[in-house]
């Protein structure tokens, strides 16, 4: 069983850790055309500039609006609908529910922001519609004001389908006899979710929100990056499209990976923290001292 695994840490390190000594380039002017062996090193400076810069202090401020704005009004909807969907007792249309919910996340970003494009924005099919009744069209595709929402909407169309399969794993570990039995109880429907349903989805719902959190500072590169010039940089500004732009345009590479090591540590003390927290609470988490 253990050399079924070589293969696949094999990769990891080829792609995940080695290229990890790459951030030495945080330390340097660098220059892809003389290497890191030869490029100059400055020290802190990179470091300086990314904590001096106004841009990147808006770009780490609308990363945690959006962050948190999902965590609210994304997070739980993969909960609520795996909540729905165990309680259908067809079993076919269980099935052809969850095929439905679960097609758009193979979309790529370009599709599904495409088809946004296509029902709200300006030349729209619903903005025709109101053109043809005499009255305004809708501007939500390019209003920075409703930007927030457009994106949480569209990540929740997008994956709160497949993001439910955890938890129907999760709910199918529970033995039916428990919910018979609160229903012999004369405990009702309410009851049974709280008491049977809920508890067995917590140590699953700490585990994802320890992951969420390890993964605040990154909210969708190629859904914000495509949006980016109809609603503005000081609107959809977050740190990976901040740091793509420093180092790949703008070729300030020593800058953006600065700015992408900070990103990292930063996750990585969320997670512990997350981790931390949950064992306080009783839970597992991420990884559990022996």
């Amino acid at each position: 069983m253990l050399l079924m695994t070589v293969p696949a840490v094999a990769l990891l390190v080829l792609f995940a850790y080695i290229p990890m000594l790459g951030n030495v380039i945080a330390w340097q002017k660098f220059s892809p055309y003389t290497g890191f062996l030869y490029s100059p090193w400055v020290g802190w400076e990179n470091f300086v500039r990314v904590f001096s810069n106004p841009q990147f202090i808006n770009a780490v401020e609308n990363t945690l609006t959006i962050t948190l704005f999902q965590l609210v009004f994304f997070f739980p909807v993969p909960i609520v609908l795996a909540l729905l969907l165990n309680s259908v007792l067809s079993p076919r249309l269980k099935t052809s529910i969850q095929a439905i919910v679960y097609l758009p996340h193979f979309f790529s970003w370009v599709l599904v922001i495409t088809i946004f494009q296509q029902m709200f924005g300006g030349a729209g099919l619903i903005s025709q519609v109101l053109r043809a009744a005499g009255r305004e069209p809708l501007t939500i595709m390019s209003n920075p004001d409703t930007f927030l929402l457009l994106i949480t909407s569209q990540a929740i169309w997008k994956d709160a389908g497949w993001g439910i399969i955890i938890f129907l794993a999760a709910l199918s570990t529970v033995d039916p006899s428990q919910y018979e039995a609160a229903a012999v109880d004369g405990a009702g429907r309410w009851r049974r979710m709280w008491h049977i349903t809920l508890p067995a989805l917590r140590p699953v719902v700490i585990l994802l929100l320890i992951l969420r959190l390890g993964d605040a500072l990154t909210v969708g590169f190629e859904q914000l990056y495509l949006q980016r010039d109809a609603v503005g940089a000081a609107t959809s500004e977050v740190i990976d499209t901040y740091v793509y732009f420093q180092g790949v345009q703008y070729g300030d590479w020593g800058f953006a990976a600065a700015a992408g090591l900070i990103k990292g540590i930063v996750s990585l003390a969320l997670v512990l923290g997350a981790n931390k927290l949950a064992h306080v609470f009783g839970e597992a988490g991420v990884y559990k001292r022996s």
